[in-house]
This record gives structure tokens, sequence and C-alpha cells, in this order.
């Protein structure tokens, strides 16, 4: 059991919750866009959002400043996370810019304020589930584009809320969170979503 909760924990790290985003929107929208946009932007972002942070990772790991890729500590969460809010800035100037594609520029800027609300809590001693936070955040946008584009998504929807039940599930029973850090954790991810939508739904 503590196997099939450690492979849920590490399967659906936050590193690939952006990706996921990106991937959905770009199999659902209804807009033309060029294939070679979507092959650049999705190399692009695959290099920013889950290359660079995993070089960064072992970079931290091997100076001493971090020890898991779970980030146990709030000690050991401040640096990845401004590290993450940087790549987060980077993306919003150079790959996804507000005039190019809308849906997921704010997406990402919902991730930025996610990922600093984190990080002040991180230096506040507050050790919010980052997992919740990615998990939450996604879903939130797959329910914005569900109204946006006017599509049935409702077996991915419940897909998505099995896998924050299974998330949370297992992040108790390894004694990673308790249930305050989960809820925290989950509306740190859901609401800047959820705001945010006004700006382009």
């Amino acid at each position: 059991m503590n196997q099939l909760l450690k492979g849920i924990s590490f399967i659906f790290h936050p590193i690939l919750m952006p990706m996921l985003g990106v991937v959905f929107y770009f199999s659902k929208s209804p807009r033309f866009i060029p294939i070679e946009i979507i092959r650049a932007k999705l190399i692009s972002l695959l290099i920013l959002t889950i290359v660079l942070p995993i070089l960064l990772y072992y970079l931290l790991k091997s100076i001493g400043k971090v020890k898991s890729i779970y980030l146990n500590s709030t000690q050991e969460r401040i640096l990845p996370l401004f590290l993450n809010g940087c790549i987060a800035v980077l993306i919003l100037n150079r790959v996804l810019p507000a005039t190019e594609i809308i849906e997921l520029y704010y997406f990402f800027v919902g991730i930025l304020i996610s990922t600093m609300a984190c990080l002040i809590l991180a230096i506040l001693k507050f050790k919010a589930s980052i997992h919740m936070i990615g998990i939450s955040g996604v879903t939130m946008f797959y329910i914005a584009l569900s109204i946006h584009f006017s599509i049935n998504i409702n077996g991915t929807l419940a897909l998505m809320f099995i896998l924050i039940g299974a998330i949370a599930t297992s992040r108790l029973h390894l004694k990673a969170h308790t249930n305050i850090e989960l809820l925290i954790g989950f509306f740190i991810g859901l609401l800047p979503q959820l705001i945010l939508v006004n700006y382009w739904l």
C-alpha cells in the first residue's frame, strides 16, 4: 500500500502539472493554431517546466540545499520556489505573452501567484502541500476551459477529482502533510485560477 501511495505522489508530482494544463489546452482548443507553433511552445515549455527544474534540483541537491524531491522542510522549499517563480516569469515574458494565447498566459499567471504564495508561507514556516496546489490549479483550469469552449469533459473532471482525493490520501498516509496543509494547498492552487478566469473567460 505504501508503495502505491508513494507511486501516486511521484507520478503526479507538481512539476508535471503545468505541462498537463498546456497539453490539455492544445488538445481541446477549437482555435486554429499552426502545428509548428504548438510544437515550438510544447518543446519550450517542456524544457522550462520539467527539464530545467529537474536540473536545478540536482544542482541544489549537490550543494546541500535540498535533500529530497518532495522538499519536506520549509527551509528546503524557499530557494526552489523562488527559482520556479523566476521560470514562470520567463515563460510569461518569452514563451506565452498575453498577446498570443491568452488562456495559457493567465494559466501561468495563476501558477506564478500560487508559487509566490507558497514561497511566502514557506518563509513563514508553513508547509502548504505543493502537490495539492498543482492538481487543484490544473483542475480549475480544466473547468474554466470546459465553460470557455463549451465542451463536455465530465469524464476528465471526474478523473481529476479522483486524483485530488488519491493525492491527498497519499500525502496524509505518508505523513507528509496535515489536513490543514493539504486544504491550504488546495485553495492556493485553485483560487488564483478561479480569480483570473475573469480576465479571459
